[in-house]
């Protein structure tokens, strides 16, 4: 099943290198998205090709995932697959006059694994439901990213 791209977007007054530092710190992704509880770093320095360990949760559902870092151009986009569903996640940033654009995405144009929509049917309420929530989790994610970047 193919996946429609998710996407949101906000404009903060913040510029890109600083809005580079709170996206690219993948270990603090907790204290902005409402579904990533604990994010480990394998091998320290984040780069393409660095490994991660994530722990996600839903009300009391709690489920690991893997994800690797496959763009990563500094101040201007991260992006990491997630190995257990084939989808790929990125913060893309583009300078607007002093500030700065945040485009988060989630994208799997081949579609995320049969064992990943298994557990989205069964678990979380299927693939509507689910993606309306993740998109939702995005905006919150951006809100929180811009409040940290204002400050």
């Amino acid at each position: 099943m193919v996946s429609p791209l998710l996407e949101a977007t906000i404009d903060t007054t913040a510029r890109p290198a600083k809005v580079w530092s709170i996206v690219s710190d993948l270990p603090r992704m907790n204290q902005w998205s409402p579904q990533t509880r604990k994010t480990f770093v394998l091998g320290g320095e984040i780069r393409e090709g660095s490994l991660a360990f994530n722990i996600n949760q839903r009300g009391i559902m709690m489920w690991p995932t893997r994800a690797k870092v496959v763009e990563f151009e500094p101040n201007k986009k991260i992006a990491f697959r997630i190995l257990d569903n084939n989808a790929v996640w990125s913060y893309t940033l583009e300078p607007q006059g002093d500030g700065t654009r945040i485009i988060e995405r989630r994208e799997a144009p081949r579609g995320t694994y049969k064992i990943s929509q298994f557990f989205v049917k069964a678990f979380l309420g299927g693939n509507d439901t689910f993606e309306q929530e993740l998109v939702d989790g995005m905006h919150q994610t951006l809100e929180r990213i811009k409040s940290e970047a204002e400050q």
